[in-house]
């Protein structure tokens, strides 16, 4: 894999003890910090092209900007950077949602600070750098890296029981089974960047490695 994909995604190891009380209630903690992701995604809950009361809402992705963005590739050539500035923000704050609830990081997820997440992607210039047409197909071409997820997601399940009870005993997350779920995380955002955000027309790699 070329190491310099342009969507990168690291979370720092915590070499430390970790909080067993929360990691004990970790789901019920992560309520607050729920809702208010559900306040600022707009509560969209991952669809598009939804009517309501005869308005059309459907501009996002789970609060992520898809069918602007698309647009304005397909017939603009542009890709206006406060939409890129909200797409990367809002991946950032779902992310640190992720990695807490995956318990991987007992600090209450920020609002805007990146804390122990890394997700970066590149401003995309859209001219020369991006397709004016395969953004209309990219959600197509990314089904089979959708069914590798749904498994990859599975066995995530089963890693995440393994890692509450090691935290529970042992007060450690276990870095083999970490490494996997950053992977996860890591594959879940490249795809997200191709197919959903669209900032880079460059297929994402079939691999957890970064």
């Amino acid at each position: 894999m070329d190491p310099q994909y342009p969507v990168q995604f690291s979370v720092e190891y915590p070499d430390r003890e970790l909080n067993r009380v929360t990691t004990l209630f970790r789901i019920c903690t992560a309520i607050p910090i729920a809702i208010v992701y559900a306040g600022v995604s707009g509560g969209y809950g991952g669809t598009s092209g939804i009517e309501s009361s005869g308005t059309t809402i459907a501009i996002s992705t789970g609060g992520l900007l898809f069918i602007p963005p698309l647009l304005m590739i397909l017939f603009r050539r542009k890709y206006p950077r406060w939409w890129y500035d909200w797409n990367l923000e809002l991946m950032r704050f779902s992310s640190r949602i992720s990695i807490y609830l995956a318990l991987m990081d007992d600090r209450y997820p920020s609002t805007d600070e990146q804390q122990s997440v890394r997700l970066e992607f590149p401003y995309p210039d859209a001219a020369r750098e991006l397709s004016r047409w395969l953004p209309l197909v990219k959600w197509l071409l990314a089904i089979p890296h959708y069914v590798v997820l749904v498994f990859l997601y599975i066995g995530s399940l089963f890693v995440l029981i393994a890692a509450w009870f090691a935290i529970l005993f042992t007060g450690r997350f276990p870095r083999g089974l970490f490494d996997y779920l950053v992977g996860v995380e890591r594959w879940t955002n490249r795809v997200l960047g191709y197919a959903i955000v669209l900032v880079t027309d460059r297929y994402p790699p079939f691999t957890l490695n970064p």
